[in-house]
């Protein structure tokens, strides 16, 4: 008899659990990050552009909400960094520029990533495009959380020139230099597999590839909850628009290649749409830093690499029909290190414990909820290992220099109010010096997390053209 009551009543409790369950990840969203390279902030039709057609993003934006003063980083890996961890890039990524090929550094596999993070939830994880945290085995996606990794360890222009890596569509390919070896070849990999050395026919596959990857990674996930991260080499140099997209545009082939990026953008929200994923998926469209002169940053000051708006501030759209009000902006402060809070708060989850994190969650500004404010009175700016500048409200000081500008009135930074507002200038730079006891004002702060190191270090592809296996 207990036998007999005892099976009946773990069932019913298997089934309310099964059934909080379903319904607990029925309530959590699926999370897909669009990550694009050097793009200008005014490239695309949301953010100004005239040059550009962005139909896809066009309706991503009438559909969803503009975040006018989303920033990340001057430069590709600590802005990576800043993504994967929910930190100032200095902080879990101390580097003074970026990362190379067969470089014994990296993102510190002790760090914890955004897709470890959502995995513990329950998601399934995909990166699929351009990672660039560190190209040795230890550091490479599916040691960072991601179930399945699809793209470059690295920037298309990492490579010896002869393979096209050096050179855009159209340009004459050097041939192979008599001395020096220069950099290794240029692996495209699927998990730790490496598929083929990239040569310039290649780079004009490289966006449909990717998008091709990422359709197929929804469609196959369309019944459980996932995280995609589609990091697009385009539109880096090597300017390499696939060739449907060739000619197409009135901006050359840097403008063929946005449009292609756009294409890819629509294929990605179309798949979502069919599949009638849109009110339970959470999409977010950005740049890894600033454009560069190719581009077009108006209405802000200078390009990528510099402390200037242009360099560090991103077009930015989130997107999700009901829950994300549609048509709408706003100015308020966030950027890279916001989104791990962000998307583990919306997945149920927890962040880490015993670390700092400098994020914060910007789901009631993404959600246009009354009264929603930026978690960050202050915002500094890192260029490497040296702070340069510091934003607190509408005001940012450029520290060497100590030139005040109102971003609010003057986003273009073309008007130096410093000598009119000294209280202000004073307080930045008090602000200024709260950073010298973290992060640090230059060289390696006592907030600044160790670098991942491995022994023997080795490019995937040697420079012979001999593929490594022991990833």
């Amino acid at each position: 008899m207990k036998q007999h009551t005892f099976k009946p009543a773990m069932s019913v409790l298997a089934f309310l659990l099964t059934t909080v369950g379903t319904m607990h990840a029925a309530q959590t969203p699926n999370f897909i990050f669009i990550n694009i390279d050097d793009l200008g902030y005014a490239d695309i039709g949301p953010f100004g552009s005239t040059l550009n057609r962005t139909p896809s993003l066009d309706r991503m934006a009438e559909e969803g909400r503009r975040l006018t003063s989303f920033y990340a980083a001057p430069v590709c890996s600590p802005s990576r960094a800043s993504l994967m961890t929910g930190c100032y890039p200095k902080r879990s990524l101390s580097i003074p520029h970026v990362l190379f090929p067969g470089n014994d550094v990296g993102l510190a596999p002790e760090e914890i990533t955004v897709a470890e993070l959502l995995k513990r939830q329950g998601y399934a994880t995909a990166c699929i495009g351009k990672w660039h945290l560190g190209d040795q085995p230890e550091f490479l996606p599916r040691r960072q959380g991601f179930d399945y990794y699809f793209g470059l360890p690295y920037s298309n222009d990492m490579g010896p020139a002869e393979d096209g890596v050096k050179s855009n569509l159209g340009a004459p390919i050097p041939k192979r230099r008599g001395k020096g070896r220069g950099q290794p070849p240029l692996p495209l990999l699927r998990n730790e597999t490496v598929l083929q050395r990239v040569l310039a026919h290649d780079q004009t596959t490289l966006v449909t590839r990717y998008t091709e990857e990422a359709v197929k990674f929804i469609k196959e996930h369309k019944n459980e909850r996932f995280f995609l991260y589609l990091p697009h080499s385009a539109v880096h140099f090597p300017i390499y628009p696939g060739k449907a997209f060739q000619g197409k545009s009135k901006n050359g082939i840097y403008g063929d290649w946005v449009e292609e990026v756009d294409w890819s953008v629509g294929q990605v929200l179309d798949t979502v749409r069919e599949l009638g994923l849109s009110k339970n998926t959470l999409v977010i469209f950005t740049s890894d830093n600033g454009g560069t002169k190719r581009g077009v940053n108006a209405p802000l000051r200078g390009f990528k690499g510099s402390m200037w708006e242009g360099g560090m501030r991103e077009p930015t759209i989130a997107w999700w029909p009901g829950k994300i009000p549609a048509g709408t902006e706003t100015d308020a402060i966030t950027g890279m290190m916001d989104i791990l809070p962000t998307f583990v708060k919306l997945a149920g989850g927890k962040l880490p414990t015993g670390r700092k994190l400098d994020g914060a969650d910007i789901w009631p500004i993404l959600a246009g909820q009354p009264g929603a404010k930026s978690p960050h009175d202050v915002f500094y700016y890192y260029r490497g290992l040296k702070l340069q500048a510091v934003r607190s409200g509408p005001w940012k000081l450029h520290i060497v220099k100590k030139e005040l500008y109102n971003l609010e009135t003057d986003i273009g930074e073309t008007t130096n109010v410093a000598s009119t507002n000294p209280a202000v200038v004073e307080r930045l730079l008090a602000l200024v010096a709260r950073m010298k006891d973290d992060l640090g004002l230059d060289g390696i702060g006592p907030g600044c997390r160790p670098l991942g190191k491995v022994p023997n270090a080795r490019p995937i592809i040697s420079h012979d053209g001999i593929f490594r296996s022991d990833l």
